[in-house]
């Protein structure tokens, strides 16, 4: 079997790794074994073969896998659901206690209760949503703001 081949055969197979630990390694030396791949078509030895196939690894993991990182890791998840209403304002609608109460969150109204079990929130009061607990918005008003 020619050299070449089989450095391509290597190749092919780190790169199916690199599918199982998506670490951006095998797939740089996949690449190292590709640029070896190609020395062995052209008609090097084998020493400068495998200094092809470590300069190569070496090189991508130095300057490609960080790029690599870099852009698969480029921003902070995207918050959904209920979870994207902690931090947001509410208004009152009825009464809130440490129990019940109704407010108006994101054009929805819903039903809340107060954090701190001493407030007792009347309507028209902007409050901020703590939490989510179930269908109900946990609600504080700050006494500072």
């Amino acid at each position: 079997m020619d050299a070449w081949l089989v450095w391509l055969i290597i190749a092919g197979v780190l790169a199916a790794g690199e599918a199982t630990s998506l670490t951006f390694v095998m797939i740089m030396a996949a690449g190292g074994a590709a640029a070896a791949s190609v020395t062995a078509a052209v008609g090097g030895p084998v020493f400068l073969q495998v200094l092809v196939a470590i300069l190569g690894t070496l090189g991508l993991l130095g300057l490609a896998r960080p790029a690599a990182i870099r852009h698969f890791n480029s921003g902070p998840l995207i918050v959904t659901g209920p979870d994207a209403l902690v931090g947001r304002e509410a208004v009152v609608l009825q009464p809130v206690t440490e129990h019940d109460g109704r407010v108006r969150l994101n054009g929805a109204e819903w039903s809340a209760r107060a954090k701190d079990p001493n407030q007792n929130l009347p309507a028209g009061t902007v409050v901020s949503v703590v939490a989510i607990d179930g269908a109900t918005a946990v609600v504080w008003q700050d006494p500072f703001a």
